[in-house]
């Protein structure tokens, strides 16, 4: 537990923020039921994701324009995409798939069937160039793209690419287009940029200015970038006042748009994105198809929306919840009937099934499991980094994962299999972390489907975690509900996920903060995302490193 100690409210911005960082490097917080004060981490400059991509685009223009293309993955960093994105950067192979998607993008918006409802002008001729409409329609799509005001510079350059183009093709339209696909491959639009200004005239702090504002805010909430009424709080500075702010963080949590949002995050910290790579061996689990993958990933995070936001329900119920929804492709695989064949209905597990709690469901048990057979090491892993967010080390590299895998091996259970590791010094100690939580889940083979026994012998599901003992799969979710690490990690990755960066260290008050509003508010996830929407600390910005003069001639002579 962190000390507190009582910091004045009434000292000056600057001299707070340097108490409070001091308190910070000794392990100290600040006390009071308010939010302490922080001076952030710093500002990012990170890749849109895919899913963000797709969601402007659809946003600006609609969702008949279709983006088809790869993208370059990213690399998962504190066990967040959104965290890997800001040291991601664009491959030369990257370029020119955004370049074909720009292309693609542009030309479906300026062809005869979109331009009307797209191009907010009409040319004085369609076979020549009009700069005036031109001006008017990368102003307006450069704002939403750009998610700032565009200078006057800027239109003109754009303008210009579709001078030139429209006079060479003497077609207004296909200009435009040409301009179009130049905002959408620069960096402006691929990149997140979060610029900042001084919190005052007085202060030398930093802080977002309004436009990164809105676009942190956006991307927290609804995964897009920010529309047109929430560009116009940040024109206008009303997202420098805490009343301008909470106005519009409740019209983004009051719109349908937040499940979009919800969603995004828990994809993000559950790693549903490892569907797209997910195989299993037809011939073992025939009723484990293509469809009942996608249904999988569906399922979980409509369970998590409907808990979450649809009910407003304790986080911690989703590690006992026997409530979920169900298709026909699922059915099969979970051997139950679906009430809505080819559809969705809501299904409640019954008492006496084993499963409950989203650690149970095919997206958890199937996706952490070998194509062929369960692994208790695969899922152990991922409940304790995935769900309690503790690393566990990766294996030594000289490991031989024969003598674990034989099938050969006259042990008939994964339970005797793994006594291995605990003759393995180098192996012991992870293990004995992640092997008792996977234990527990044996009774769902490789698909995630009930079984009793395995080669004959009868499945032991007990362990422990964290001194709490259990029998079954349901009791490992009734420990998972008690753990504090549970709440603790959901408060730190959503609060990352939400800078998009590694939390820094002067932040840890506020991260302690959060967690005790999540437990005063009920651990209800709304909450916590409204908290950290209205929070001072997402929007300060921490000064940039001071560098010695030493430093600083060392790099201009290389």
């Amino acid at each position: 537990m962190m000390a507190m100690i009582k910091v004045p409210q009434d000292i000056k911005a600057k001299s707070r923020v340097v108490v409070l960082a001091a308190l910070a490097m000794l392990g100290l917080s600040a006390c009071g039921d308010s939010e302490p004060l922080s001076s952030g981490g710093p500002a990012t400059f990170r890749r849109l994701t895919e899913t963000q991509y797709r969601n402007i685009i659809t946003d600006v223009f609609g969702s008949h324009i279709v983006v088809a293309g790869r993208f370059d993955p990213l690399v998962r960093t504190d066990g967040l995409l959104s965290v890997g994105a800001s040291k991601a950067v664009i491959t030369p192979s990257g370029i020119e798939r955004y370049a074909a998607l720009a292309r693609s993008v542009a030309m479906q918006v300026v062809n005869q069937q979109s331009r009307a409802l797209l191009v907010p002008c009409a040319p004085v001729s369609a076979y020549a160039p009009d700069d005036t409409c031109a001006k008017v329609f990368f102003a307006k799509v450069g704002r939403l793209l750009y998610r700032r005001v565009l200078s006057d510079a800027e239109i003109e350059q754009h303008t210009k690419i579709a001078n030139v183009a429209g006079a060479a093709r003497r077609d207004f339209y296909v200009g435009l287009g040409y301009g179009l696909q130049g905002m959408l491959q620069s960096p402006d639009f691929l990149f997140i940029t979060e610029n900042t200004e001084p919190n005052s005239a007085k202060d030398s702090t930093e802080r977002l200015d309004g436009f990164a504002k809105a676009t942190r805010l956006s991307f927290l909430l609804w995964n897009s970038s920010p529309d047109d009424a929430l560009l116009k709080a940040a024109e206008t500075g009303a997202l420098n006042t805490q009343d301008g702010l909470e106005q519009q963080v409740d019209r983004l949590m009051s719109s349908p748009r937040l499940k979009a949002g919800v969603r995004a995050f828990f994809t993000d910290m559950l790693a549903l994105d490892d569907f797209s790579t997910l195989e299993k061996d037809t011939m073992i689990y025939p009723a484990f198809g293509l469809a009942a993958a996608d249904d999988a990933k569906e399922q979980v995070l409509r369970t998590l929306v409907d808990h979450l936001v649809g009910r407003d329900a304790d986080y911690r119920d989703l590690f006992t919840t026997r409530s979920t929804f169900m298709t026909s492709a699922l059915g099969l695989v979970y051997r139950v009937p679906a009430t809505v064949p080819g559809g969705w209905s809501r299904y409640e597990f019954a008492e006496n099934d084993p499963r409950a709690g989203i650690q149970t469901l095919l997206s958890f048990v199937a996706l952490h499991s070998h194509p062929g057979k369960s692994s208790p090491t695969l899922r152990g892993k991922a409940v304790r980094e995935l769900l309690l967010c503790q690393k566990i080390p990766d294996p030594p590299g000289d490991v031989d994962f024969s003598q674990f895998n034989d099938p050969n091996s006259p042990s008939k259970t994964a339970r005797d299999r793994l006594t291995a590791h605990s003759t393995v010094p180098a192996c012991a100690g992870c293990h004995k972390l992640m092997d008792p939580i996977g234990l527990a889940m044996e009774k769902f083979d490789g698909a995630g489907q009930l079984r009793d026994n395995e080669n004959g012998s009868v499945i032991d599901t007990s362990g422990e975690i964290n001194g709490m003992k259990y029998s079954d799969a349901k009791g490992l979710g009734q420990a998972m509900r008690a753990d504090p690490s549970a709440t603790s990690c959901v408060v730190n990755r959503a609060y990352s996920y939400a800078v998009g960066r590694t939390i820094d260290r002067n932040e840890r008050p506020v991260i302690s903060h959060l967690e005790k509003s999540f437990a005063d508010d009920g651990y209800r996830f709304t909450e916590l995302m409204r908290r950290i929407a209205t929070s001072q600390a997402l929007y300060a910005v921490s000064a940039p490193p001071v560098r010695s003069a030493e430093a600083t001639n060392e790099e201009s002579k290389s």
